[in-house]
Order: structure tokens, then sequence, then C-alpha cells
């Protein structure tokens, strides 16, 4: 490095005192033997830290607007983790409280999970009955604005910062879905989201639902306290596992899912380049429920954890997979600590599936395809009518066979093909015994 490059150093240096880039810098130029001695993988890039510190010196000079050290290079830690992957970010103190909050479920806002998609804020899924689900939102709309900001402009903790707020103020989404003509504006009004992750019902006597929206702290006990009080209504045939529109959570919560249901093999294992990112996940031999039919339902919303939990019962030939292809999100992200109280969210390993399938960009094949669907009465099926339409018919006691079906099947084609399927693998189980 030549004499006057070095004699330049301390203008350099002056507005990045103080931080780890001007320590870097300052060694870089304090050491010419660096420059000439033959570039290692672990050597600093000289030339881009160099045209980083004109970058940051020329802001700070010709910005319009004073901007402060802090923010500077807080917004250049941003933009080094969001030009990653969609899903690396810097956590600022407010952000890492919101993801605890999530993870333990309980926060401000409107009950949706979103991501980036080529750059567009997209809907992964909307959390149930919260305002986001019952104002219609879907998996893949497209947010265009957030009130009158235009999404474009923000990064997507800036995005899920603004949808966050106080409970009963008002927000304003212009989305637009993947068969809508026009964009639509929805108003929400922001509630507090406490999201019991687990639901369970019983569809027809002999069949079980079990609704997981996300994966959280507790979504393992959960479901195994739903199981038991399922079987505490009766002997189960079946049981539907809905895992649509769920867009992930905790990992080991997505291994006790399985567990509930494998007493053996691998659910899932993960490849990084640090040690402690390889793991592997492997079923208990206590399990809540090994041998009851099971189909689990997905869709284009179930993502990460969800497909982790379709993935290992998929190929450990457990249940049958149906319903549309699921998201492909198969990262993983660690949370780290920063000292200053704030912290970085990295994708540190992929996913897999117990037979090395990579879920990243991938997603999960249902082994039945069942579009989402709505079964309708044709206008002429009035002049269709049977025996057990007749009032008072032969073998009508009173109780109308249909009253013990849950209302959940009302519209739910996708659910509906659910239970027939544990139909017809209970009818082909008994002949196989007979």
């Amino acid at each position: 490095m030549t004499e006057p490059r070095a004699a330049h150093r301390p203008s350099r240096l002056k507005t990045l005192t103080g931080t780890c880039l001007a320590w870097c810098l300052a060694a870089s130029l304090a050491w010419p033997s660096l420059a000439s001695a033959q570039a290692t993988d672990d050597d600093l890039p000289i030339s881009e830290i160099q045209a980083f510190s004109e970058v940051f010196e020329r802001i700070k000079r010709g910005y319009v607007e004073e901007v402060d050290d802090a923010t500077l290079l807080k917004n250049a830690m941003r933009g080094m983790l969001s030009e990653l992957d969609p899903h690396s970010s810097y956590l600022d103190a407010d952000a890492y409280r919101n993801l605890r909050e999530t993870t333990e479920g309980e926060f401000g806002g409107i009950g949706i999970e979103v991501g980036l998609d080529d750059g567009q804020l997209t809907v992964i899924s909307p959390i149930d009955d919260t305002p986001a689900e019952r104002a219609g939102l879907q998996a893949q709309d497209a947010i265009l604005r957030i009130d009158e900001t235009p999404t474009d402009r923000l990064s997507l903790q800036e995005a899920v910062d603004m949808m966050r707020g106080e409970p009963g103020t008002e927000i304003r989404l212009t989305v637009v879905g993947a068969g809508d003509g026009a964009p639509r504006e929805v108003t929400l009004a922001r509630e507090i989201i406490r999201t019991d992750s687990v639901r369970s019902d019983i569809l027809e006597p002999g069949y079980g639902y079990l609704r997981i929206s996300q994966f959280q702290a507790r979504t393992g006990e959960q479901v195994e306290d739903a199981l038991t009080e399922l079987r505490d209504q009766g002997a189960l045939s079946g049981i539907v596992l809905d895992l649509r529109n769920n867009p992930g959570g905790v990992l080991q919560s997505a291994v006790d899912v399985a567990d509930a249901f494998l007493d053996r093999g691998l659910i899932v294992y993960t490849e990084g380049r640090l040690s402690d990112s390889d793991m592997r996940f492997s079923a208990t031999q206590r399990t809540a429920a090994p041998d009851v039919p099971l189909v689990v339902l997905i869709n284009g919303g179930s993502a990460s954890a969800a497909e982790i939990v379709a993935g290992a019962l998929q190929d450990q030939r457990r249940g049958v997979v149906m319903g549309t292809e699921s998201f492909g999100k198969g990262s993983v992200q660690q949370i780290m600590p920063l000292g200053n109280g704030e912290g970085l969210k990295l994708t540190t390993a992929l996913y897999y599936t117990p037979n090395g399938r990579s879920i990243q960009a991938q997603g999960i094949e249902p082994d039945v395809e069942v579009v989402r669907g709505r079964l309708e009465v044709a206008d002429t099926s009035n002049l269709r009518i049977r025996e057990s339409d007749l009032e008072g018919h032969l073998g009508d006691g009173g109780d109308r066979a249909g009253s013990s079906r849950s209302d959940r099947l009302d519209g739910d084609y996708q659910l509906g093909e659910a239970l027939n399927l544990l139909k017809a693998l209970n009818v082909i189980s008994q002949r196989d015994t007979r």
C-alpha cells in the first residue's frame, strides 16, 4: 500500500471512531503487508471496506437530512442481513421483544404471518380467529400498502412493526390476491392476539379433528391434551391433522407433534456450516396416538415447522398427506442475542425430511391433491328428493344422522375429502383383517 494512501488515514477514521468497522479499517491501513499478501478466505476485503467508508462519509456530509452514526450503522447491519435471504434480519429491541411475544403466543396486532416474495410483502397465512382471518385475508395475498405507506419501501421488520400496535386501533391494508382483478382495501381493528395453537373437535362419531394454527412453545403439550380429550369421547377410527395456513414456529414443538403419532424413526435433521447446526431428532416410544389412521391437510400456507411434521409423517408412512403443495420454507433461523439488548435472526441450516428431502424452495407434495373448493348444490337439486328427506320416514327416531356432524365440514371441501379418505382407509383395513 502506498504512503499517500496511508497519509490519508486520519480523515477516513474520524467518522468511524469507536466502531468495529473503524478498527478493521485502521488495521488494514496500518499493516501494508496485508495488501501484498496472498488473499485467503479469512482476509478482510480491503477495497470493499474502503468503499464502505467512502459511502459512509458521503452520506454523512451530503444527505439532505442529518443522520447520526448509530442509525447509519444499524441500517448497514439490516441491509447486510436482509440481502442474505428473506428470513435473516437484524432485531432491534422492539423486534426482539415482538419475536418473543409471538413465540410465547400473545401480542398486539391483526394476526397475520407475512414474508417477502421477490421483494413483495406477501401473506404466508392468517392466524385462526383473528382480525386478519375474519377479514378474509388468504395465503399468497400481496400487501401493497399499510395505511398510506407503500410496502415496497419497507423492510419485512418495518412492515411487521407497522401492523402491530395497541388493541382497538385501526389499520388499513391494500391487498391483491392471485386471482383478483384489482386491489381491495381492508380495514382491521388490532386486538390482543392470544393464540391457542391447538383446537380439536369430533367431525363425526369416531373421527377426530386436530387443528394446529402455529407451533409455539407449548404446542406439543396441547396436542397431547387434545388427543386425550378426543379419546375420552369414544374410540377413534381416524384423525384429521389440519396444518393448512400454519406458518411454522418452534422446531422442538414440531418434533413433539410428530412424536405424538410416531413411536420410532427419524423425524427431521438439519445441516449447516456450524457444528451445532447439525442436529437429528427422532421419535420416542412414548406416543399419544401411534396407531390411529391419520390424514394430514396442507396447503400453500403450510410452512417451516408445519412442513417438518407433514414430511416426517409422509416419509414414515404414518399418514396420508392431502391438499396442495406446501410453502417450501426449509431453513433454520437461530436467534442470537447481542450485548446491547438487541439481536439478530440468522439462517444457519436447512431442514431435511427423514428420507433426505430438502424442504427449502421445494415444499411437501401431497400424496392426494385436493384443491381448495366448496361443494354446492345445483339449482335443480330440489327435484331429487330422497326417502331420508321426508319427514317421519321409517327409521327416523327423532335424531337425524346429520346432527352428529361437525359444522367444520360445512363448505370445507378439503376437510370433507379428508374425512371420506379416513372412512375408506377403515373399510380397507377391515377387509384386510377378515
